[in-house]
C-alpha cells in the first residue's frame, strides 16, 4: 500500500535561496555606536539649553558682589525682584561679579549651539546654490572656483576676525563671520558630487530626451548631494561652535552680557589657577559638545557613504 502524496510543495536542491533582505539606512544609522552616542548627546545638550530657564538657579546675567568667586556647591543669600531674599546653591561656583555659573553655562548652550547650527543650515544652503551652478554651468566654473580657492588661502579663523572686526559684535555678525570661510568648502564638495553625477548614462539620458535643466537638476542631481550634505553640515557644525568660543574667548565674538562658552571662560581666565572652575565646566560642556557632533558627523560618513562602510 503506497503512501498518500503530500500536497506540500518539495524544495529542489538546485532551487535558489533568497537572499536576505538588507537592512535599512535607519538601521544601519542605530547600528553605529558612534551615532548613537553622539546623536544622545547632542539630544541632551540641546535639551538643557531648552529647559535652561526651568533648572538655572539664578538669573545668568545677575551680579551679587557679596558673592564673588565662590567654588562650586557654595551657597549664598540673593535679593529677588520682589524686595525678599532667597538661599542659591552655586553647584559650579561663582565668577568675579558673583554671577551663577551654572544659570550661565546652561543659558550658553541655547547661544553656542543656535550659532552651529545656524552656520551649519547658512553654509549648506548658499554652498549646494553655487556649487549646483559651478558644476552644472561649465563656463562659470572657473571664474566660481577661482574665488573659492582664494578664500579658503585665508586661515578660517583670521577671516572670521577680520569679518567681525568690520561690524558690530553680535550673534549675526558673529554667524556670518563663520559662515565666509566655510562656503568654499561645501562648494568644493558639491561641484564634485554633481561633475561625477552628469557623466552617469541616465543623466546622459535625460538630457538627449530633452528634460528640462531645472527638472534634470532637481530630479537627478540634488538628490545625489542629499547624503555627503548631511555629514558635511555636522562638521561645519562643530566647527562653528568652537570658533564661535575662540572669537568670545579673544573678545571679539557675542558680547559679554551674553552669556556663551567662550564668554564664560574669557572672564574666568585672569583666575584660573586660583578659580579653576570659571573654565573648567564651560570647556567639558563645549568639548562633549564638540565631541559629539563629530561622533555623529563620523558615524554618518561611515553609514551614508558606500565606499566607508564596513561590511564583515
Amino acid at each position: 500500500m503506497t503512501a498518500p502524496a503530500s500536497s506540500e510543495p518539495v524544495a529542489s536542491a538546485d532551487a535558489p535561496i533568497a537572499a536576505p533582505a538588507k537592512p535599512t539606512v535607519w538601521r544601519k544609522l542605530f547600528r553605529s555606536p558612534s551615532v548613537v552616542i553622539g546623536l544622545a548627546i547632542v539630544l541632551v545638550m540641546v535639551f538643557i539649553g531648552l529647559i535652561a530657564p526651568l533648572i538655572a538657579p539664578a538669573d545668568p546675567t545677575a551680579i551679587n558682589p557679596g558673592a564673588r568667586n565662590r567654588v562650586p556647591m557654595a551657597t549664598s543669600t540673593m535679593r529677588l525682584d520682589d524686595g525678599t531674599r532667597a538661599t542659591v546653591t552655586h553647584y559650579m561656583g561663582t565668577d568675579t561679579l558673583g554671577r551663577d555659573v551654572f544659570s550661565r553655562v546652561v543659558y550658553g548652550a541655547r547661544v553656542s549651539i543656535f550659532i552651529g547650527v545656524a552656520v551649519a543650515l547658512l553654509s549648506i544652503s548658499i554652498g549646494l546654490v553655487i556649487g549646483m551652478i559651478a558644476g552644472y554651468i561649465r563656463w562659470l566654473d572657473g571664474i566660481i572656483m577661482r574665488i573659492m580657492d582664494g578664500l579658503m588661502a585665508i586661515p578660517a579663523i583670521l577671516l572670521a576676525i577680520a569679518v567681525v572686526s568690520l561690524s558690530r559684535a553680535g550673534i549675526v555678525s558673529v554667524i556670518i563671520a563663520i559662515v565666509v570661510p566655510e562656503v568654499p568648502r561645501v562648494v568644493r564638495l558639491v561641484r564634485s558630487v554633481v561633475l561625477s553625477v552628469r557623466e552617469e548614462p541616465y543623466v546622459e539620458a535625460a538630457v538627449v530626451s530633452g528634460t528640462p535643466t531645472v527638472k534634470l537638476v532637481l530630479r537627478h542631481i540634488l538628490p545625489n548631494t542629499v547624503a555627503p550634505l548631511i555629514v558635511q553640515g555636522t562638521f561645519i557644525c562643530a566647527s562653528a561652535i568652537l570658533v564661535e568660543a575662540i572669537l568670545s574667548f579673544l573678545g571679539i565674538g557675542i558680547p559679554p552680557d551674553i552669556p556663551t562658552w567662550g564668554n564664560i571662560m574669557a572672564e574666568g581666565r585672569q583666575l584660573f589657577r586660583i578659580f579653576p572652575h570659571n573654565i573648567l565646566y564651560p570647556g567639558i560642556f563645549l568639548a562633549l559638545t564638540v565631541l559629539a557632533v563629530n561622533m555623529l558627523g563620523d558615524g554618518l560618513r561611515d553609514t551614508l557613504d558606500p565606499k566607508m562602510e564596513k561590511r564583515g
